[in-house]
């Protein structure tokens, strides 16, 4: 597989994800399969171009930029476990201000959880899962993929706030700000019960990850 391809796989990547998102196309997605359905069927081609991505960046000309070393795995580790914990508490979860909130009506800013924190807790995730697998795949293919994932992800950042203040408008969108802001730093959950069952649920993502990665990837994560 060449350069080429690499590129065409990238960008049919982009198109899928950026094509169905549009207001329009979304909304007639949206009334054919229902709220549920296209976030499922969204999520179906996410995981599946991502993984069709990655095999296409394993099998690009290998162009060696930098070697593998010991404390590179145990820092993508240890941060693979807190994006875990970062997805737990964000999935299903109300969020007017990024994409991925459900219920959103329900948003309630005295206990706005991870969004405290911050306002895009998925597309954190995703750069902050980018910018830890280019410590160790320092090959030219591995880090144009991973990069532009980071950009993409920092990027999306803004163009969600200008989306969302468009369609809240701006005084509800900073009035619901303003209001998340003003709750603590580290705010006490709603229920201390259901914060401890994500939290479980993303520690033991972590260890579901750790013994599929060398399944799937086909390559072991540990030392």
């Amino acid at each position: 597989m060449g350069w080429v391809t690499f590129a065409a796989v990238f960008g049919v990547f982009f198109l899928t994800h950026s094509i169905p998102v549009r207001p329009a196309i979304r909304a007639r997605l949206v009334a054919m399969l229902g709220p549920r359905g296209f976030t499922l069927a969204y999520s179906a081609l996410s995981i599946g171009m991502l993984a069709w991505l990655i095999v296409a960046a394993g099998r690009a000309p290998f162009f060696y930029l930098w070697g593998q070393t010991f404390w590179q795995m145990h820092i993508v580790l240890a941060g693979m476990a807190l994006i875990c914990v970062i997805l737990s508490l964000s999935i299903g979860r109300p969020n007017p201000f990024s994409f991925g909130g459900t219920h959103n009506d329900r948003f309630d800013p005295v206990h706005p959880g991870i969004v405290r924190l911050t306002r895009h807790p998925l597309l954190l995730a995703m750069a902050l899962w980018s910018g830890l697998h280019l410590l160790p795949n320092g090959d030219l293919a591995h880090v144009i993929l991973f990069g532009c994932f980071a950009g993409f992800a920092l990027l999306g950042m803004r163009i969600i706030d200008r989306r969302k203040r468009r369609l809240m408008g701006q005084s509800l969108w900073q009035s619901q700000w303003d209001a998340v802001r003003a709750a603590p730093f580290l705010p006490s959950p709603a229920s201390w019960r259901a914060a401890c069952t994500r939290l479980g649920l993303g520690l033991g993502g972590f260890a579901v990850m750790i013994v599929l990665h060398p399944i799937v990837i086909g390559v072991s994560p540990l030392p």
